[in-house]
């Protein structure tokens, strides 16, 4: 265990913990404290506790001392400065025609260094910028590119609910949130109704999921069958919030009526687990009936053999499954001596499969001979009924090779 503080450096920002050593700090204070910032002015959001150590993350900064007057009225100045240093940047930006918006200036305690936020749709080039406000504050600069969710924190503004944004006032971390949520609670799916300033979904469905969670685990699902007092019916719709249901009902006349009931009036079991626990009791009521029957006739020990032996020839018999030929145990086998009365059959078997093979490779030459003469018939049938044309003396072709001399000679 280890004693900690909490500390927070904006109005909704995370809560960071330090060591405060051996100053007595409580909650409402302020504190100078060393990041990875620099030095930094912050408000103490939980005194001092013991915590275990696996819910640190280590190594801890350390307090350096509480908020003097001094340092009040320093961290004030920083405020105005950081006010004068947004019109500045405005005027570069501006000047260097970058498609960027400026949110927020921020100045460390210590004016080691003034970091710059924006957003922006893509990657900018902002080198030349840098530089130029380097050169007006004389001291460090850092542009950070921050959210769409991030933007909304820092400015603020009021949501669809009337009251100020979630996470301008309380929230230090961003939940995700899903469409499921919004599934889960009914809410239409247009995205004008569902998102908030930001444009993303809103952080407040996150609040009742766990509500709705619970709520649900006791209503029937839309579209099952329910036994209810006045019989069998469907479940057409679901209020979780006042746990009544909408259940489409046949009466007596046959006429489908529509009624709503409250989640406690309906049967836990539905209709169709009771239906498969009549089936069961049938089948048991069957099976004693059965067993009663068989006790009263006894069996002799004949009959009982006859048995056996009717099991035994009309039992199904399990299919052996073909097994795979190995070329390397062939070709052994064809090398092993016979031996004995079984090795002689499966060699005069091994014999018998030779003649076949060679009957059939015979037969294929015969069959591809008789084609062969069928054509040579057939081209000199034609030489003969064409009249005998003239035979023109081709020359073989041959390429001349060119003498190096004369192609000097030539050129010359």
């Amino acid at each position: 265990m280890s004693t900690v503080v909490g500390i927070r450096f904006k109005k909704a920002g995370k809560i960071y913990y330090f060591d405060p050593k051996e100053f007595d700090i409580k909650a409402g204070e302020d504190a100078i404290v060393e990041t990875a910032r620099g030095v930094e002015f912050g408000h103490v959001m939980v005194g001092r506790k013991e915590i275990s150590e696996e819910d640190i993350v280590a190594p801890l900064k350390e307090v350096i001392r509480i908020a003097t007057d001094e340092d009040r009225a320093h961290h004030l100045e920083n405020k105005q400065k950081a006010k004068e240093a947004f019109e500045v940047c405005l005027e570069k930006i501006e000047h260097h025609e970058l498609d960027m918006k400026l949110i927020d200036v921020e100045y460390t305690f210590d004016n080691n260094k003034v970091i710059f936020y924006f957003t922006a749709d893509g990657r900018v080039d902002f080198r030349e910028l840098v530089k130029d406000l380097a050169s007006v504050f004389r001291t460090r600069i850092e542009l950070r590119q921050i959210g769409v969710r991030d933007e909304a924190k820092m400015i603020g503004g009021y949501g669809s609910c009337g009251r100020p944004l979630c996470c301008s006032t309380f929230l230090g971390d961003f939940a995700p949130v899903s469409i499921k949520m919004a599934k889960q609670q009914g809410l239409s799916l247009n995205p004008s109704k569902i998102s908030g300033v930001c444009g993303r979904l809103m952080c407040c469905l996150n609040y009742e999921e766990e509500t709705y969670k619970e709520c649900k685990k006791c209503l029937p699902k839309q579209g099952q069958r329910v036994q209810t007092e006045f019989g069998e019916g469907m479940v057409i719709d679901v209020n979780v919030l006042t746990q009544k249901v909408k259940v489409r009902v046949r009466n007596e006349d046959d006429i489908m009526q529509v009624m709503t009931l409250n989640a406690s009036e309906l049967k836990k079991e539905s209709c169709c687990a009771s239906r498969k626990e009549e089936m069961m009791a049938d089948l048991k009521d069957a099976s004693v009936l059965v067993n009663a029957d068989a006790k009263e006739e006894p069996v002799s020990e004949e009959e009982k053999k006859l048995l056996k032996e009717l099991d035994k020839e009309f039992a199904p018999q399990k299919k052996e499954k073909p097994r795979r030929k190995n070329n390397n145990n062939r070709n052994q086998r064809n090398n092993a001596k016979p031996r004995g009365d079984k090795d002689k059959k499966n060699v005069a078997k091994k014999d018998n499969d030779g003649d076949n093979r060679k009957s059939s490779e015979n037969k294929k030459k015969n069959y591809y001979k008789k084609k062969i003469n069928k054509k040579t018939n057939e081209k000199d049938q034609n030489a003969q009924n064409k009249p005998n044309a003239k035979k023109q003396d081709k020359k073989p072709f041959v390429k001349k090779k060119r003498d190096s001399k004369n192609q000097d000679n030539s050129e010359k």
